[in-house]
């Protein structure tokens, strides 16, 4: 059997539970075809890029799958139907793995960071108008001693 690691979009309008409602009936879709689901990671409400459907946000949900290319088709099929889910990508993989992924590692950083906001740095406001920046040669209008700008001929032009 395949491998693939299957990511799918859902309504921001919709609650945690309906989208883990999802998640259980395309479960059943993928084992019903012969095959069985990994890890199930759930990244929660992020603003999408551009809009979709009119949605901003989206609840992104990443499954790791185990199964034919039958039943990913019927599972993919079934999400194109619904109107809960906005998008889907499935991709095939070599080996699914250990650990969580990359997303969620990002969510982990975070907050071992602790609760840093802008407010906590020590240096004061920034403030660039301070900076030297030398002798300019008096008025930005003045050429300076290079003389009149020549004049430009075109060819073909009527004259």
């Amino acid at each position: 059997m395949a491998l693939y690691e299957h990511v799918f979009l859902a309504r921001q309008d919709l609650s945690q539970q309906q989208v883990d409602e999802l998640v259980e009936r395309f479960k059943g879709i993928v084992t019903a075809g012969g095959g069985s689901v990994g890890r199930v990671e759930n990244w929660g409400l992020k603003s999408l890029t551009y809009r979709i459907k009119k949605n901003r946000k989206a609840y992104y949900t990443l499954m790791d799958l185990t199964c034919p290319p039958a039943a990913l088709a019927e599972m993919e099929r079934q999400q194109g139907i619904s109107e809960d889910v906005l998008r889907f990508m499935s991709i095939k993989v070599e080996k699914h793995e250990d650990g969580v992924s990359a997303m969620m590692q990002k969510r982990e950083e975070r907050s071992d960071r602790g609760d840093r906001g802008f407010g906590d740095r020590d240096r004061g406001p920034r403030s660039f108008g301070d900076r030297d920046r030398g002798d300019r040669g008096g008025d930005r209008g003045d050429r300076g001693d290079r003389g009149p700008r020549p004049q430009r001929s075109f060819e073909g032009s009527a004259e």
